[in-house]
C-alpha cells in the first residue's frame, strides 16, 4: 500500500514514514492496528520543530487539543475492536509567566476526555514512579525545594509522576492475547498490574546523541523501553502491528521488533526520523541473531 508521506523506509516487518501523523495514520485501513503506544506532545509546553504541521507548536494547550483529536479518531477506526491504545504521559506545571498562577495542569485527564470523545472506553492507567529528588535537580522547581518548606511550605509540592493510560476499542477481540506461567510467572503478573510501577529503569532508553540538533529543545526524552515492554508483552500478540504515531527516535519500534511484532511508526522531524530508521534496521538485526541462535 502506498503512503503519501515526505520520506520512507522499510525494513523486515517494520516501516517508518517521515510526515504528519494525522496524514499518514488517515491513509491506513480500517481495524489493522493490533496496538498502538506512545508519548505524544506536551501540549504546547515545547516546540519540536519549526514545521506548521507540528501539533507541539499549537499557539495554545486547546489548540493542541483540536489537532490531537483527530489523530485519536482515527486511531480508533484503524484500530481492532476489543484491542488497545497505549498513551504515556504525564500532567504539566503551570507557570506565574505563562499560565498567572503556580500549580499543576491536568494534561493526563485531558487525554482521557478526547478519547472517550472518539469512542474508546477507558481501561486502565498505571502511575509510574519518578524520583522527586531528580526532578528537583532537573527542573529547580521552587515547590520541590527543601528550603521553601521553611519559607512557606503552602507552597510545597511532590513529584509528579508519569502516567501510562491505556484505552480500549469496543467489540470483541478475534485474536486473544494469552499467555502461560512459563511466559508470565505469576511473580511478575504481581508486579505488573500493580497501579504503582515502582521499578521501571528511567535510564533504560535508547541513544538520543545522533538524533539531537544545534537549536532542539532540551526536551528530548525517549521513553524508558521498560515501559514499552510491559505494554507489548500484556496487550499484543507476535505478530501484531503496532503503531507509534509519535515515533521519535523509534523507541517504541525497537521493543516491537524485538518481541516479534510488526511496526509502523510516523515521524515529523527529519533527524529524528532518521535516527528512527537506524534504531529499526539494528532491532531487526537483533532479533534475526537472537533467531539463529534459538534455531
Amino acid at each position: 500500500m502506498a503512503i503519501r508521506c515526505l520520506n520512507e523506509q522499510h525494513g523486515d516487518n517494520w516501516a517508518a514514514y517521515h510526515g504528519d501523523c494525522v496524514d499518514v495514520v488517515r491513509q491506513l485501513p480500517d481495524d489493522s492496528i493490533g496496538f498502538s503506544v506512545y508519548s505524544p506532545p506536551f501540549a504546547s509546553l515545547f516546540v519540536y520543530s519549526d514545521s506548521e504541521c507540528d501539533m507541539g507548536n499549537s499557539a495554545s494547550d486547546e489548540e493542541f487539543y483540536d489537532h490531537y483529536a483527530f489523530l485519536v479518531a482515527e486511531k480508533f477506526r484503524i484500530t481492532q475492536p476489543g484491542r488497545l491504545t497505549a498513551v504515556h504521559c504525564s500532567d504539566l506545571p503551570l507557570t506565574k509567566w505563562r499560565d498567572g498562577n503556580v500549580g499543576i495542569k491536568d494534561f493526563s485527564g485531558a487525554i482521557i476526555r478526547l478519547h472517550q470523545q472518539a469512542g474508546w472506553v477507558m481501561h486502565s492507567r498505571r502511575t509510574i514512579w519518578r524520583c522527586p529528588v531528580v526532578e528537583m535537580t532537573r527542573t529547580k522547581h521552587v515547590g520541590l525545594l527543601y528550603k521553601q518548606l521553611q519559607a512557606d511550605s503552602a507552597k510545597s509540592r511532590g513529584g509528579m509522576p508519569d502516567y501510562l493510560m491505556t484505552f480500549v476499542k469496543p467489540g470483541d477481540n478475534a485474536n486473544p492475547i494469552r499467555h502461560t506461567p512459563e511466559d508470565f510467572p505469576l511473580d511478575q503478573w504481581q508486579e505488573w498490574a500493580s497501579p504503582v510501577w515502582m521499578t521501571i529503569n528511567q535510564t533504560n532508553v535508547l541513544n538520543v546523541k545522533g538524533a539531537r540538533g544545534e537549536n532542539d529543545e532540551k526536551h528530548l526524552c525517549p521513553l524508558q523501553l521498560d515501559v514499552i515492554q510491559r505494554a507489548l508483552v500484556m496487550w499484543s500478540n507476535p505478530g501484531d502491528v503496532v503503531l507509534s504515531p509519535f515515533m521519535g527516535i523509534g523507541s517504541e519500534g525497537y521493543e516491537s521488533l524485538r518481541a516479534g511484532r510488526k511496526f509502523i511508526g510516523v515521524e515529523l522531524k527529519e533527524s529524528y526520523w532518521r535516527q528512527a530508521c537506524v534504531n529499526l534496521t539494528g532491532a531487526t538485526a537483533q532479533h534475526s541473531l537472537f533467531n539463529q541462535e534459538v534455531a
